[in-house]
């Protein structure tokens, strides 16, 4: 951090440069005190790109504090689920679309950060590895998982297989977000794994052809589009989540709508819904029901 201050390369929330005789200079440690190292760190990366100054904000540290939090109750959450199961992984056959698509998306993340790394743009690599963590890796996943889990009486071999990829692509994203936030990183893998080497001397990921599942990847992003969807008709209707709703998807795609059907508990829970009809035509659904277009398909509320 004081290099950077030194050379100049960071800017106040007014643009002028740091420097002692202004006297508009951050002591590092402060912010340390108050947000953490790993959220300092991230945020001198986070949008930086080499030859430009950053202004610094306290709001973008209290940012990167907030997603250090993220990671953090996600890993709470997967790892107070594992307590009571043994995690093994699960046959080819148990694996859901949704745990398919996710293993995509880390085995993409990984080859394009191994790329951006190599090429040293590190603000890149940073913002992929936050975005996926953040959204794709908790925002989706997590949660779809969740049905999984709390219905583990029912079947209790989803139940393994979810969390089986859960570990697993934690514990590759924990890996890609290392050099950014070692502190953090290292203090949730060692919880996470505590039978393998400490992470800073892990072998960095690598991509794995056989994690490729395009098909997956298309059922999941038509699940996110519909339930995309559904959450802004309602919050354009001012329907509040605690009013149940009746969703009809009307796809002729067969393949698509098994894929959905898979998915549809998880949809329900993540839309507000009661009931989600999976049908090819639109019978049986009432003439003013609001629709909603996605590729492929429709859905009508």
């Amino acid at each position: 951090f004081n290099t950077v201050l030194i050379h100049g390369l960071v800017r106040d929330s007014q643009g002028r440069k740091m420097s002692k005789s202004l006297g508009n200079g951050i002591d590092p440690l402060e912010i340390i005190d108050q947000y953490g190292a790993d959220a300092l760190r991230l945020t001198l990366v986070t949008g930086n790109a080499p030859g430009n100054d950053m202004r610094f904000y306290n709001e973008r540290v209290e940012a990167s504090r907030n997603f250090a939090n993220k990671v953090w109750n996600a890993s709470r959450f997967i790892m107070m689920n594992m307590e009571k199961n043994v995690v093994e992984e699960p046959e080819d056959f148990l694996l859901k679309p949704a745990d398919r698509w996710i293993l995509s998306k880390v085995n993409s993340l990984t080859k394009e950060m191994t790329e951006n790394m190599d090429k040293f743009e590190l603000g890149i690599a940073v913002q992929k590895v936050h975005d996926f963590i953040w959204d794709e890796f908790c925002d989706w996943y997590v949660e779809i998982a969740k049905y999984r889990i709390y219905h583990a009486e029912e079947d209790s071999q989803s139940a393994q297989c979810v969390l089986w990829v859960l570990k697993t692509v934690l514990g590759q994203a924990l890996k890609l977000l290392h050099p950014f936030m070692p502190f953090i990183t290292e203090e949730i893998y060692g919880a996470l794994v505590p039978e393998e080497e400490s992470l800073m001397m892990s072998k960095w990921p690598e991509y794995k052809e056989e994690w490729e599942f395009p098909r997956a990847t298309e059922v999941m992003e038509h699940v996110k589009a519909i339930t995309r969807g559904i959450r802004n008709m309602r919050a354009e209707m001012n329907v509040p989540n605690s009013r149940k709703a009746t969703a009809y998807v009307v796809c002729e795609d067969e393949q698509l709508g098994s894929g959905l059907a898979m998915l549809s508990n998880a949809a329900q829970n993540m839309a507000a819904l009661n009931k989600l009809v999976l049908q090819k035509t639109t019978e049986g659904i009432a003439e003013d029901a609001v629709s909603i277009v996605v590729p492929d398909a429709t859905v009508y509320l």
